[in-house]
């Protein structure tokens, strides 16, 4: 081999070994960031629990029609949020919310057993316990009021116990007229008054706890 050949074989492999050199180094480089990359791409149930809420909102103010669409939509949000984080209790609430627009309300009932359930209602918050346990006796009225009404008796006083002493409760004033409901139906007169009056005391306008007040008589 002649010395100039030699000259090219030489050139070409400490070319060779720096572009080999380069690749490595920019490897070690970019993995790093790739990795934490991904890491901040991680699903977020959140977004999908604000466009299920804003969906029930929408619901809640529209059409049949359209409450049905938005409905089925705040649905699908909130079990994409269940698909990140299974046992959020927020989810399954938010399903068994639009369950219950859909009219679906024994798989209601079984979204807010499992958010009301021990392990997962550690992390809600005692208005959110309450506003649940409010709406699951609402549901199981709703569903066989002869067979539920017992157990929904002892969400609305569980819910009722939670309550007490917030400044602000979407629970206290329905929870109450709803349990003053139950206790009229069992016979229950002077329970259901107390529970009347007590609705009255959290929202003065309540026109059901005055009607119900109005059919107990003096």
């Amino acid at each position: 081999m002649t010395a100039e050949a030699m000259l090219q074989f030489g050139i070409l492999i400490l070319t060779l070994s720096l572009f080999f050199v380069m690749y490595t180094l920019r490897n070690q480089i970019t993995q790093p960031r790739i990795r934490t990359r991904n890491k901040t791409r991680q699903p977020d149930p959140n977004r999908h629990l604000v466009q299920a809420t804003r969906h029930l909102a929408r619901a809640r103010s529209t059409t049949a029609t359209h409450r049905a669409q938005h409905a089925r939509t705040a649905l699908v949000e909130a079990d994409r949020a269940l698909s990140i984080s299974p046992r959020d209790p927020s989810a399954h609430i938010l399903r068994a919310r639009a369950l219950i627009l859909m009219g679906r309300r024994a798989a209601a009932i079984r979204s807010l057993d499992f958010a009301l359930s021990p392990p997962a209602a550690k992390s809600l918050s005692a208005a959110e316990r309450a506003d649940a346990l409010v709406e699951r006796a609402e549901v199981k009225m709703a569903v066989n009021m002869r067979r539920r009404v017992d157990s929904a008796m002892a969400d609305l006083k569980e819910a009722m116990g939670l309550s007490r002493g917030m400044s602000v409760s979407t629970s206290n004033s329905v929870g109450m007229c709803l349990l003053g409901k139950c206790c009229e139906w069992k016979g229950m007169k002077g329970e259901a008054e107390d529970a009347f009056r007590e609705a009255l005391d959290v929202d003065p306008d309540s026109v059901e706890a005055r009607n119900g007040l109005d059919r107990l008589g003096p």
